[in-house]
């Protein structure tokens, strides 16, 4: 089990998370920016937020994180891919999820929490797949 979990949550996890960081600071400003200053609609406030979280993630990703310094047009594809899948899935579930429990609410309302309950589902997905789909085959974790 002691394996198991270190196979997870190693330096490469830590990295991981330092990027996130930053990604999350830069996505979450365009995304409630656009929502609720720009007055834009919740699929495209929450999709922009990924187009430029992901342009930092993959190139902080692929050299901090994952130390890959290959470059490969599968490599980016499966990166996309990644995004995509993990962004439907996160948001696809947080919006009626939000709906459902926040019926009460304004939607504008729920579609303020339902964003904010997106990030948290994708964050897990993503670095599930950035880590074992995306970057695969990179460099070994320095000791």
């Amino acid at each position: 089990m002691k394996k198991l979990i270190s196979a997870f949550f190693d330096k490469r996890f830590l990295k991981f998370c330092a990027v996130g960081v930053v990604n999350t600071l830069v996505g979450t400003a365009v995304m409630y920016g656009l929502y609720n200053l720009a007055h834009c609609g919740y699929w495209f406030s929450s999709a922009m937020n990924y187009v430029v979280g992901s342009v930092v993630s993959y190139f902080l990703n692929k050299y901090f994180t994952f130390n890959v310094r290959k470059r490969s047009w599968e490599e980016l594809a499966r990166f996309t891919l990644n995004i995509l899948f993990c962004y439907l899935v996160a948001y696809g579930v947080a919006k009626p999820l939000a709906r459902l429990i926040f019926s009460a609410l304004s939607e504008s309302a729920r579609d303020n929490i339902a964003m904010l309950a997106g990030m948290v589902f994708f964050v897990p997905l993503n670095y599930l797949g950035q880590r074992f789909f995306a970057f695969r085959g990179g460099e070994k974790e320095e000791k």
